[in-house]
């Protein structure tokens, strides 16, 4: 019953967003903010990349640059890093595939864990007290030079008890 009751709430209030939006359309509104544009050149978009070196299984040092806004696990994919069975449920927070080790200092500066980051946390192979989801750690400015070490193993259900995939 109150799933209901949310979604006619959340119904009506996309409605009504919706009606303001064509009355301000109707009435011109849209036409005030106009946007400008430049034909200057904009600075590399690497002076706004962030250093990230990640410590492999086989203790390699994988240095790369990544994007603000962009996860520890959106930086494997996207570069393509060979951590075997990482990111499995591809960042629904589902498993401890991702689980990336820190510094003490580094661990800090990551935000606040949340309960569901500490379930399955729980359920990743060598955990430590600097142990964290990288799914759920956004890069900013301030990691720059960020540490994260790849534990030795990790929990897939995708592989049999034996190893196999």
């Amino acid at each position: 019953m109150a799933l209901v009751a949310a979604a006619r709430r959340l119904a009506q209030a996309s409605l009504r967003e919706c009606s303001r939006r064509s009355a301000a359309v109707s009435r011109g509104a849209w036409r005030t903010a106009e946007r400008s544009f430049s034909t200057a050149a904009h600075p590399l978009r690497a002076e706004n990349k962030v250093t990230v070196h990640f410590i492999n299984r086989d203790g390699e040092k994988i240095t790369v640059k990544a994007s603000p806004g962009d996860s520890l696990l959106d930086v494997v994919i996207n570069e393509d890093l060979d951590f075997d069975g990482f990111g499995a449920c591809e960042g629904t927070l589902a498993c401890s595939t991702c689980h990336l080790i820190f510094d003490e200092e580094v661990y800090k500066n990551l935000g606040p864990v949340t309960d569901e980051e500490m379930d399955m946390l729980d359920l990743a192979y060598g955990l430590t007290e600097t142990s964290r989801l990288g799914c759920q750690i956004c890069l900013t400015k301030s990691l720059e030079g960020l540490v994260a070490r790849v534990p030795e193993s990790v929990a897939d259900i995708r592989q049999s008890k034996d190893g196999a995939a």
